[in-house]
């Protein structure tokens, strides 16, 4: 009951409830360990989850496969690059833990998110078994976050030779072309969807009020109180921009005019989702948000300024991982 527990408060952002009761626990088990640790590591405290682990060994504890998914996921999170090459070294040398696809996913995206492409291609080429298209579609997510059209093309390439159907290569590879301002190559990938019968999953962000749920979509205007959402939206921007905030564009991922892109932003589901929240909930009050996909530049930029204007904590649990934003920061440090 004790580890479920601890899993539940980490899903839902409560860091210091999970530890809390970790730390109450009159016994740890390797689950107990594994689920201490992942919480660290969907939440991005690389760095805790590292002080975490060697406490296991104290206690007469082994870790596990599992507990090295935990490990080299809190250092992708948080860019500890020298840590999670280390540990993923140490899991077969020192604890005779053959790793598994799961490991060898987290350090591409260890790697991948560091710049080491050329490291993480040959990790790849040097896995003992049969390649699965699930590294090279990590490799090309993060070609997405260096802006590397080139290379994130050639990933694509490699996950559709073994995997040709799989959607998210398209919609990936499609973003890529879209924020580097390659629209050609953008609008024939988005042909090739269509004409596959593909069909991109929309962002969409919630927020609980009151015991219940409340959906939002990129412009949606289909909310009871859309008015007053949409004037909270224009009061936030106004503040933000005296405040020095400046839209990302290149997040809009559409070939048009400056100053459209900028309207389109304005409109993400997260940030219809926060409006929402400031105006149903006291000052003070927490917001806790969750999204489908990985958040946008620009709302991850816009929601460091709503928390610092409007002296709010925001939580927002996103495809890949939580962010804590408070006073103006992130919890990722801008690395995610």
């Amino acid at each position: 009951m004790g580890n479920a527990l601890v899993n539940m408060y980490g899903k839902c952002g409560s860091l210091t409830d999970a530890r809390s009761l970790f730390d109450k626990m009159p016994h740890h088990n390797v689950v107990s360990w594994n689920s201490m640790i992942s919480v660290y590591a969907q939440n991005g405290n690389g760095k805790a989850a590292l002080e975490l682990f060697p406490l296991m060994g104290l206690e007469g504890v082994k870790p596990d496969n599992i507990t090295f998914i935990g490990i080299l996921s809190a250092c992708s999170h948080t860019g500890l690059l020298d840590d999670g090459c280390y540990q993923f070294i140490s899991m077969s040398r020192d604890h005779l833990i053959t790793p598994r696809l799961d490991h060898y996913v987290c350090m591409i995206d260890l790697l991948g998110r560091a710049g080491q492409f050329n490291e993480a291609e040959g990790l790849i080429n040097s896995i003992p078994f049969e390649p699965h298209p699930v590294l090279w579609i990590n490799l090309l997510g993060t070609c997405r976050i260096h802006g590397d059209v080139e290379r994130g093309a050639q990933a694509a390439e490699h996950a559709f030779e073994l995997d040709p159907n799989n959607t998210a290569v398209f919609v990936l590879l499609s973003n890529i072309y879209a924020a580097a301002g390659n629209w050609d190559d953008a609008a024939k990938v988005r042909k090739t969807i269509i004409n596959r019968g593909v069909k991109k999953k929309p962002g969409r962000s919630c927020i609980e009020i009151k015991n219940r749920v409340h959906e939002f979509f990129v412009g949606d205007t289909s909310h009871p109180q859309k008015e007053n959402i949409y004037a909270e939206l224009g009061r936030l921007s106004r503040q933000m921009e005296a405040a020095g905030y400046m839209p990302d564009t290149k997040a809009a991922l559409s070939d048009a005019e400056e100053v459209n892109k900028e309207v389109m932003l304005c409109y993400h589901s997260e940030k219809l989702a926060i409006a929402f929240g400031l105006i149903s909930t006291p000052p003070g009050t927490c917001l806790c948000i969750t999204k489908n996909l990985r958040v946008c530049s620009d709302c991850h930029v816009a929601t460091k300024f709503i928390s610092k204007i409007a002296r709010r904590k925001i939580i927002v649990r996103d495809a890949n991982r939580f962010h804590h934003f408070e006073h103006g920061e992130c919890s990722c440090g801008d690395y995610w």
